[in-house]
């Protein structure tokens, strides 16, 4: 049976990206049939990827088959893959987030969770001298990746070892980072066609604090003013959005790529609260500016408390 590989729901780039890499790795240099796919529609920036490197967009699925073999990647929390994920013969596990738990597996498989900024880092160094034999778009893919879990070197969660491998693979490709970190920004940054809806899932991760579910979401740009000017339509949206997804609460921060700050809409008392506990910050408004704050992983995530 061919192999699945698919990363998160809400697939960014990495996880868009990450399944394209590793699906090539397990055909083309394991002799194991793989095939990428996505868990819904890529973000802007991850279908820009696509375009850039003339990368197939993978099939989206919403289920897997029972006893299927796939690979996850990007994330090991069951409530961002399909319902019945545990009924799949789960291979391995490649990711860069904390362990969750609640996955169960068929037998030993092989894990692998390094404290990296992206999965695509983590690949690059799984496939090792194999990486010659990487065709160009695919680098390409790798390339994206990491620049966009790094904001381009901006975010928290940077290590010395993704950027190394990023300008190697830069330099090897032939592309100057500055300018095309600066497209890769502006296809994310570009929102318009999006509802409000689904603009408060087009990044997102349930969490829950304290007994309250959070969805917590981020929208990453260069042009925060685009994403802010609607603000009173994303505030109306959150209710039902958390209904839906069975949340108490959408949290929304803007990111500014370029200025290194997040702002936190602030629709009402609850999230005034995760304001002030979790960051410290004065709130008066219906908005805040929380400066620094640019990764949800490092910075957002495990400072919530209520």
């Amino acid at each position: 049976m061919t192999t699945l590989v698919f990363g998160h729901k809400s697939p960014d780039t990495d996880s868009t990206g990450s399944p394209i890499i590793w699906a090539w790795y397990l055909s083309e240099v394991k002799g194991t049939p793989a095939e990428p796919k996505l868990l819904g529609e890529p973000n802007t920036e991850a279908a820009f990827m696509l375009k850039r490197w003339d990368l197939p967009k993978p099939a989206i699925i919403t289920g897997v088959e029972a006893g299927a073999p796939v690979v996850i990647v990007d994330t090991n929390n069951p409530a961002e893959l399909p319902a019945n994920i545990n009924e799949a013969d789960i291979q391995s596990i490649i990711d860069h987030h904390k362990l969750v738990g609640g996955l169960e597996t068929k037998g030993p498989i092989d894990i692998t969770l390094r404290p990296l900024a992206c999965t695509a880092t983590i690949m690059h160094d799984l496939i090792g001298t194999d990486m010659a034999a990487m065709p160009k778009a695919v680098k390409g893919a790798m390339l994206t990746c990491i620049l966009s879990d790094t904001l381009e070197f901006r975010s928290p969660t940077t290590t010395p070892h993704d950027r190394a491998v990023a300008e190697a693979l830069a330099k090897e490709l032939g592309i100057e980072i500055p300018a095309y970190a600066a497209e890769m920004f502006a296809a994310k940054s570009d929102v318009s066609a999006f509802s409000e809806a689904e603009l408060l899932r087009m990044d997102s991760k349930e969490y829950e604090v304290a007994g309250k579910q959070f969805r917590v979401s981020v929208l990453e740009t260069t042009s925060p003013k685009t994403v802010l000017d609607r603000k009173a339509a994303l505030m109306a949206a959150m209710p039902a959005v958390a209904a839906e997804d069975g949340a108490d609460q959408v949290l929304l921060f803007v990111v500014d790529i370029l200025n290194e700050e997040a702002t936190l809409l602030v629709p009402n008392d609850l999230v005034k609260t995760v304001a002030e506990k979790s960051f410290g910050a004065t709130v008066s408004g219906d908005q805040v500016v929380l400066p620094g704050i640019m990764s949800r992983k490092k910075q957002i995530i495990p400072a919530l408390t209520l």
